[in-house]
């Protein structure tokens, strides 16, 4: 192991997210030699053979001089894959596995094991994602800040301050591309309703959101202040968030990010031990 600038981290499990993960790495400078991805299906390693990573069907030899363990698999093997991990005390463990507990990992691996929990989203793959974070005590300042440049070179990082907040973030931002996705999917097909054809609806929505979200982003006001700002009374604008007003969209958007919250909780308590 050599503790640096440049720790060796090595995923565990092959998929969409490690690939972008690993991806992002290599363009902000982290050396190809330092990186290790293990994965039982060959054809899940050829996304890597032209990276100059180093891979393995085997996960414990690919993790054999990791500083940094990332696991990278499926919530519903997680149990197994990681009470098989000969993972030592000394190297972090960073979960991105959705809903398995800090408890459980614990549980799985020592009681001893510096633990990251990270919630990330889907953009993460085109290295605009949002990723919330949590460490258990066990962890030193170092090793949070090797699993926060990991996640950042999947987009921006946050720390939360109880690990029962990563249900929360998983409401919000875990799941909330879907929740775009659907309110754009709903705006071409009320355009095409309109008489607009769906390639010039979807031109339109794509690139309105697009816009809207640089906005709220790029700019020191709120989004209700941004809403103001382009409403003007008695105009179209104002027409249409009548409706929705009158339909209780705030309302509507407040239950269904709860439902995604009772479920997040849920899923921890189907994976192992909730979350603290």
């Amino acid at each position: 192991m050599q503790a640096s600038t440049h720790p060796i981290i090595a995923f565990v499990g092959a998929g969409n997210m490690a690939f972008s993960l690993t991806r992002g790495l290599l363009s902000d400078g982290h050396p190809a030699t330092c990186l290790r991805v293990a994965d039982p299906l060959p054809e899940a390693l050829a996304n890597y053979s032209t990276a100059e990573i180093m891979t393995f069907a085997d996960n414990n030899l690919a993790i054999q001089d990791a500083d940094v363990v990332v696991l990278a698999v499926k919530p519903q093997v997680a149990p197994q894959v990681t009470s098989e991990l000969a993972i030592s005390s000394n190297q972090l463990l960073v979960s991105i596995a959705a809903g398995v507990s800090l408890q459980s990992l614990n549980n799985w691996t020592s009681d001893a094991q510096p633990i990251v929990r990270c919630m990330p989203n889907t953009p993460a793959l085109l290295g605009a994602g949002m990723s919330g974070l949590y460490a258990n005590t066990c962890c030193s300042p170092e090793q949070k800040g090797f699993a926060e440049q990991i996640l950042q070179a999947g987009g921006t990082t946050l720390w939360v301050h109880k690990e029962s907040e990563l249900d929360a973030v998983t409401a919000v931002s875990g799941s909330g591309p879907a929740y775009f996705f659907r309110l754009m999917e709903a705006m071409i097909e009320a355009g095409e309703t309109l008489g607009l054809s769906r390639e010039t609806a979807t031109i339109l929505t794509l690139q309105t959101a697009y816009g809207a979200a640089l906005m709220a982003k790029d700019t020191d006001e709120q989004p209700a202040t941004l809403r103001h700002n382009v409403t003007s009374p008695g105009g179209t604008t104002a027409a249409a968030l009548a409706v929705m007003e009158k339909d209780d969209l705030g309302g509507l958007i407040q239950r269904a990010l709860s439902a995604a919250h009772a479920r997040s909780i849920a899923l921890a308590e189907e994976f192992g031990t909730g979350s603290n």
